[in-house]
């Protein structure tokens, strides 16, 4: 958009530029920034306009995306062009995505390039490594608490390390993933010893206090992220003598983005990494961006102009590079991280589903799909060229943040419901197989979240232990029924390491004295390579569950329907055990696939003439595509077994 307060000032800007990074080669970048300059003019005024450096920051932020773009590498300017051209390149069902611990997985970088064939072999295209930055040892929070932003951590090996993974990764044809923590630094970060030093540029960094008065007034609103590890969110600094925002961990200390110097510094690390290969980038606790008094300093409207801000600069020097959104919040403020009043996502293509995850859980716990259908029910449609992340695990907690008019609306009393899970998961409630372990109990609000693998949390530990084989049959069942849903949902699926191997809780971590008071360690184990090779041994679990999920996944990606373009339809059939959508190709509309799974330990039917009413199938050959055969069918009542799912297509 030409607009003529902010092209001229683009005018001086470009006059004004450091020499040094102009050249012939810029051509794209000019026409990207003549492109996007009117929306980063705008923002940054409404951000910092009423600073008296505004000008001057004005001229950094133009000078640190040149800068980043003279130094993009040909091959990557390259796929920005391609992907510029199929802008809706991540939509297809072509793309699965596996998250991992570099040193979990593998021993290191170096180990982790061997074993890339793992990734081709099981079907995996994008893979997420979760932090690698150099941490202080001991407080970490795994990686969430950086002492410097570009560098790896030695436990992982080296920045050349990194990028040969990553030209390997490109070779194969397979996306890299990495995190960015925006939100924090480490204490011991370069910018904090500075603020340490009393050096008040860098004091601006961060949210520094002299006294309680103003962190007595954010406490009166905030809530607890860490109740029981690290109360409150501020922590007095000796060093300083002074008071230091910290949200998460005593050792995290909160940036301040209404300082630009803090903005442009950050995004400069974004295109960073984007310069060293990285096709993805999850923005980590991007809900917390902004603070303000009187509010719960989560997302506020700023965080959003924030988001919007490094999109719209990312675009202009790394415009093939995505953002995840990790804001694990409600759907009415997940959907808001892809941006609003929008068609096409303005702050970050991709988040996670959080809600389904959780809904998912809650299913596997009741034996029913009553909350997962109303809920899903009150998941607001995602913008055209934006994406979820679908997930049954992760690195961290399984939180119980339903809506409590949807656990209303199925007859359950929330605060009893979510106590039950709880229970259940945790291995309380009499009968129930999972070995999970609670996490972050907060006593004054009596929440408590979930961790553990997912095989444990199904039943498969237990099933082991009390060698029993029925158990062992349900929790196997299971585990493949809930990557049926995530593969098939629409958006991004993301596996979570060891999943596919029916990895078990890791109770090692209870020996590390930095590790043992998070019970989320217990499912971010090491890979026991041995009994991973067992998945070539026929009749193992092993093998078992990682050819079901390959098989799954092969399919997925032959699956027009499967890619992500609005394309699904939720059916309410019921019959509260089964969970019911429809799925149809955007090109060709009566290609149409209907998912069908049961929750229930007992079989259950549908009725599919009524669905036909609605023209979901053109023949009577309707077969399943995962298995390929046609399901049990009595005159027009399909049968679904205990814990099974079907994709059902008449193609």
């Amino acid at each position: 958009m030409y607009e003529q307060v902010s092209h001229s000032l683009l005018n001086d800007i470009l006059i004004e530029l450091d020499p040094s990074i102009k050249g012939e080669g810029l051509r794209h970048f000019y026409t990207r920034l003549g492109a996007n300059f009117y929306a980063i003019h705008s923002l940054f005024t409404v951000l910092y306009g009423k600073r008296d450096d505004y000008r001057a920051q004005m001229q950094c932020l133009v000078e640190t995306m040149a800068r980043q773009y003279v130094l993009r590498p040909n091959h990557l300017r390259e796929s920005d062009l391609e992907r510029e051209k199929d802008h809706n390149w991540f939509l297809s069902q072509q793309w699965v995505g596996m998250a991992l611990y570099a040193d979990g997985f593998a021993q290191n970088l170096p180990d982790l390039t061997e074993r890339v064939h793992y990734f081709q072999e099981l079907g995996v295209n994008m893979v997420h490594l979760m932090p690698m930055m150099q941490c202080p040892r001991g407080a970490s929070d795994g990686g969430y608490a950086v002492s410097d932003f570009r560098q790896i951590d030695s436990r992982f090996g080296t920045l050349a390390d990194l990028q040969t993974l990553a030209d390997e990764l490109r070779k194969r044809g397979i996306l890299l993933t990495l995190d960015v923590v925006l939100n924090h630094t480490s204490n011991e970060h370069e910018w904090a010893k500075q603020a340490k030093a009393s050096c008040p540029s860098h004091q601006d960094y961060y949210y520094i206090f002299d006294n309680r008065e103003v962190p007595d007034m954010f406490e009166r609103t905030m809530p607890e992220i860490f109740p029981e590890t690290s109360p409150g969110n501020f922590t007095w600094d000796e060093d300083m003598g002074k008071w230091v925002m910290t949200v998460f961990n005593s050792y995290q200390w909160d940036l301040n983005y209404s300082n630009p110097a803090v903005f442009i510094e950050m995004l400069d690390i974004i295109l960073y990494w984007a310069n060293h290969g990285v096709d993805i980038l999850r923005l980590d606790a991007v809900a917390f961006l902004w603070k303000k008094i009187g509010s719960i300093c989560q997302n506020e409207r700023e965080a959003h102009l924030l988001l919007q801000l490094f999109k719209d600069c990312c675009q202009v020097t790394a415009p093939g590079v995505l953002f995840i959104a990790e804001a694990i919040v409600a759907p009415v403020e997940i959907i808001k991280y892809f941006g609003e009043d929008a068609i096409n996502a303005k702050e970050c293509e991709i988040a996670y589903n959080a809600t389904f995850m959780a809904l998912l859980w809650d299913a596997v716990a009741t034996k029913n799909a009553k909350l997962l259908t109303q809920g899903i029910k009150s998941l607001p449609d995602k913008l055209e060229r934006a994406t979820w992340l679908n997930y049954v695990r992760c690195h961290d907690d399984i939180g119980l943040g339903f809506d409590d008019n949807d656990i209303r609306a199925v007859d359950y009393e929330p605060y009893a419901h979510r106590q039950f899970l709880i229970d259940y998961f945790t291995g309380r409630y009499t009968g129930s197989p999972a070995r999970g372990l609670p996490f972050g109990y907060n006593d004054k609000t009596g929440d408590t979240r979930i961790a553990g693998s997912l095989a444990s949390l199904v039943g498969l530990e237990s099933a082991l232990q009390t060698d029993d084989p029925q158990a062992l049959e349900t929790a196997l069942k299971t585990i493949v029924l809930l990557h049926g849903m995530i593969l098939a949902f629409g958006g991004i699926p993301l596996l979570y390491y060891g999943d596919e191997i029916g990895t078990l809780n890791d109770t090692t971590y209870l020996d590390d004295p930095a590790k043992a008071n998070d019970s989320r360690w217990a499912h971010r184990p090491r890979i026991d390579w041995n009994k991973a090779d067992l998945r070539n041994t026929p009749g193992t679990l092993e093998f078992r569950l990682f050819n079901a999920l390959k098989k799954l996944i092969a399919i997925r990606k032959e699956v027009p329907a499967f890619a992500d373009f609005n394309n699904r339809e939720l059916l309410d059939v019921g019959n509260p055990h089964l969970f019911v959508f429809a799925r149809f190709d955007i090109h060709q509309p009566m290609n149409k696939v209907l998912v069908v799974a049961n929750f229930d330990a007992n079989p259950q039917h549908l009725n599919l003439e009524d669905l036909g009413r609605k023209a979901f199938f053109r023949h009577a050959s309707v077969r399943d595509l995962y298995s390929g055969e046609r399901p049990a069918m009595f005159k027009e009542e399909l049968v679904i077994p205990p814990l099974q799912f079907y994709w059902l297509s008449d193609q």
